[in-house]
């Protein structure tokens, strides 16, 4: 099982990034996909979710009309497009495969998540 998240990067406020999330080793059909952040002194905090067969998403208050969430589950991979990024957006991102619902309806994980590796997304002039 591997989620690989990539896309990462510096920009400008006021920028754009798109992250992936590419999943090997399970059917990312049963599984919400979230994505996580944590910044520098802070606790990780849910940012998106979309659940395995794109109905129900998630989306934090701060992230909301910024961010947007899909997926390709033929190309088994979960995309997260951020507009509109300023400086607090500034952390390492996380993707999260779950196979339960609450993911999606909370933005937290549970004890099944599984986690990938992160990618530093740096927003700055």
């Amino acid at each position: 099982v591997q989620l690989q998240a990539s896309g990462g990067g510096l920009v400008q406020p006021g920028g754009f990034l798109r992250l992936s999330c590419a999943a090997s080793g399970f059917t990312l059909d049963y599984y919400a996909i979230g994505w996580f952040r944590q910044a520098p002194g802070k606790e990780r905090e849910g940012v998106s979710c979309i659940s395995g067969g794109g109905t129900d998403i998630y989306y934090a208050d701060p992230t909301k009309g910024r961010f947007t969430i899909s997926r390709n589950n033929a190309e088994k991979t979960v995309y997260l497009q951020m507009n509109s990024l300023n400086p607090e957006d500034t952390a390492v991102y996380y993707c999260a495969a779950d196979p339960g619902f609450t993911m999606c309806l909370t933005g937290t994980a549970s004890v099944d998540t599984w986690w990938g590796q992160g990618t530093q997304v740096t927003v700055s002039s």
